[in-house]
């Protein structure tokens, strides 16, 4: 097993998913304890727990749902309370509502600001008072391409993670006196539940990108395991893509 992460904490929203699940396991991997945050698929997010605690790892799976404050307070305290600290927050809790613009129905819009952008602003304020404490404080946002280039349908979701870019960035002035990272990582198309209706235009998209396939999550989660690391101390504010050359 990996010490890259030891006797650190990470909080992981949105775990039931296949980017957030990679994120828990690597993190576990790593060293870390591991909260596994999901809304409301509980299974994958409580197999992967239990799978990770019978291989030695320390590993909670947690129902919240942190677009309220509630939830992501609960979750922050679940946390503590089962390992005494926490270190590491990766924002990656996400829905879609795709449609045209000019169609988009007001809860559509509403409900993705939400999920995505809304509760990374409750998650880090909850979090806030135990990562400014942490001498190795990360916040680790999972952003999207699509937050620099646009995409048809997807103004909601692309404006959330838009949003979610400037907030890194803010937060990595506020809270670079206490030496807390933040960072957002921004896949490309990688292969998940989100990506695998994409049919036919999974070739044109495969066209477009230079590295020529699809991104795996555990692309997107060797990358936060480094930003949650000692080699990444020096790295905050950073919009970092994982999109195999989809955007440059």
């Amino acid at each position: 097993m990996s010490v890259e992460l030891a006797n650190r904490v990470a909080i992981v929203t949105g775990a039931s998913g296949g980017i957030g699940q990679a994120i828990a396991r690597e993190f576990a991997l790593a060293g870390a304890a591991v909260v596994l945050g999901y809304g409301q698929r509980a299974l994958p997010a409580e197999t992967l727990a239990q799978e990770l605690v019978g291989s030695g790892h320390q590993a909670l799976a947690c129902q919240a749902d942190v677009s309220t404050a509630s939830g992501a307070a609960a979750l922050v305290k679940a946390a503590v309370d089962a390992f005494g600290h926490l270190d590491i927050l990766v924002n990656n809790a996400g829905i879609t509502r795709d449609g045209l613009f000019l169609r988009m129905k007001e809860k559509d819009w509403d409900d993705v600001l939400s999920t995505n952008l809304k509760s990374v602003y409750l998650c880090v304020q909850a979090a806030s008072r135990q990562l400014l404490r942490s001498s190795c404080g990360r916040v680790i946002n999972i952003s999207s391409v699509a937050s620099l280039m646009g995409n048809l349908g997807q103004a909601n979701y692309v404006a959330a993670k838009a949003g979610m870019n400037g907030l890194t960035k803010t937060l990595a002035r506020e809270f670079s006196g206490r030496s807390v990272t933040v960072n957002a990582v921004a896949p490309g198309f990688v292969e998940t539940d989100m990506t695998a209706s994409l049919g036919e235009m999974k070739e044109r998209i495969l066209a477009q990108i230079p590295l020529g396939r699809l991104g795996q999550p555990q692309d997107v989660a060797g990358l936060c395991v480094f930003l949650a690391g000692d080699a990444g101390s020096y790295i905050t504010g950073q919009v970092i893509q994982v999109d195999g050359g989809l955007v440059m």
